[in-house]
């Protein structure tokens, strides 16, 4: 988070060619646009309690809260004091639990309706055992969003990895899915899936005026490129909403 030291996730991160720092995606209207398209999308649902799994600077959380959600907040950072509880200075109405623990989840079963993954699933060391831990702690039929998840096939990961920009692979744990693989893993861990999809199909951290100007533009070219079949086959996530399997 911008308000504490690196982390070591970061430290590795920064340690990409022409990386562009850890919250970028806030200062990019078109990526601000998707986090606020996840917020409507679970707000809808009217989904109770909600777990923001991997809360990282909070965004999530607070366009949730804003829209009437109930969100407990946890954030995984291997140097913090276990248990502590912080404010990040973007977004003070937030409250983020820290946790030592790369898997084990600090709530007894069934305490959530819903748990959110926005670009967490793929950073995990042991994905499987996090699913489980999911699992666990959510209530039967309770609903499980994976957002951000990295698609192997996207031709921006490619594009990065020939540039030497960040990409998903440069961490020692990160994991691309295909749609199938993606399935598969909720599949296999007491999971339903419902909704899964393709997403993304720009690059949506563009900072600067630029990026102010053409943000609304760059996200609706963004949402109908990711809608042609074929096409979509490149883009940059998979999408998944399952539910827990009793």
């Amino acid at each position: 988070m911008s308000d504490r030291p690196l982390t070591a996730k970061q430290a590795l991160e920064r340690s990409a060619p022409k990386d562009r720092g850890a919250d970028v995606h806030l200062r990019s209207p078109a990526q601000m646009r998707e986090y606020e398209a996840v917020a409507d999308r679970i707000a809808a649902d009217h989904p109770g309690q909600v777990l923001d799994w991997g809360a990282g600077h909070g965004q999530l959380a607070h366009l949730l809260i804003a829209r009437g959600v109930r969100v407990t907040a946890l954030d995984y950072e291997p140097e913090a004091t276990e248990g502590e509880v912080v404010r990040p200075a973007r977004y003070p109405d937030v409250e983020i639990r820290m946790t030592t623990e790369p898997v084990r989840l600090p709530y007894p079963d069934a305490s959530f309706d819903a748990a959110l993954s926005m670009g967490v699933l793929e950073h995990v060391g042991d994905p499987a055992a996090s699913l489980d831990e999911l699992h666990r702690v959510l209530r039967p039929r309770g609903t499980l969003y994976v957002f951000k998840l990295p698609n192997r096939r996207s031709y921006l990961e490619a594009v990065a990895r020939r540039t030497g920009l960040y990409y998903h692979g440069h961490l020692p744990d990160d994991t691309v899915y295909t749609r199938r693989s993606a399935r598969a893993l909720l599949d296999a861990h007491g999971f339903e899936v419902r909704e899964l999809r393709l997403a993304n199909m720009l690059p949506l951290g563009v900072t600067g005026r630029g990026g102010a100007r053409l943000g609304d533009a760059i996200w609706a070219a963004n949402r109908a490129l990711a809608k042609v079949p074929g096409l979509n086959q490149l883009a940059t996530n998979v999408e998944l909403v399952a539910r827990r399997v009793p």
